[in-house]
């Protein structure tokens, strides 16, 4: 049977997941700089060893509560086809692999934003629900690409 891997997250006590494949890494918090002019879910552009990164704030592409002001997020960076794109979250889980077998379409109870980004979920052994999202779709904000070369040229400047 195959193993599929996901790379999983806490948004607002919800338990998310990219397959492995799509994460480059996980790190701690890096400072934001805004973008004039950028989608409301993009928090701002992040340096991370000197390669600019668009991050996503993920409570707010997933049309959730605001995050608690003393509550620092994290960042799952993952690949997508422009680069690199920072998704900030709560915070880190394990790689957790999962079978077909646990595999079940998005819950009716899934809505606005996540319907489009949730491409399913897995039940875990201890009855939790995985879900797995889409991340090129993730990382597609207002129908663009949140590379840094797509944003307004007045991010960049």
């Amino acid at each position: 049977m195959a193993v599929i891997q996901f790379s999983t997250f806490l948004l607002a006590g919800q338990l998310y997941g990219i397959e492995v494949d799509s994460v480059h890494s996980v790190r701690k918090f890096q400072p934001l700089t805004e973008v004039p002019l950028a989608p409301p879910s993009v928090a701002g552009l992040i340096n991370m060893r000197g390669q600019v990164t668009t991050a996503i704030d993920m409570r707010v592409r997933l049309e959730l509560p605001a995050r608690e002001a003393d509550s620092t997020p994290m960042n799952v960076v993952v690949k997508s086809d422009d680069g690199l794109v920072s998704l900030l979250v709560d915070s880190i889980g394990d790689v957790i692999d999962t079978s077909p077998d646990q595999f079940d379409q998005v819950p009716e109870s899934i809505q606005g934003a996540a319907r489009d980004l949730v491409v399913g979920a897995y039940t875990m052994p201890d009855g939790q629900l995985l879900l797995a999202l889409d991340a090129a779709r993730t990382v597609d904000v207002g129908g663009r690409s949140t590379s840094v070369d797509a944003l307004p040229d007045s991010a960049t400047k």
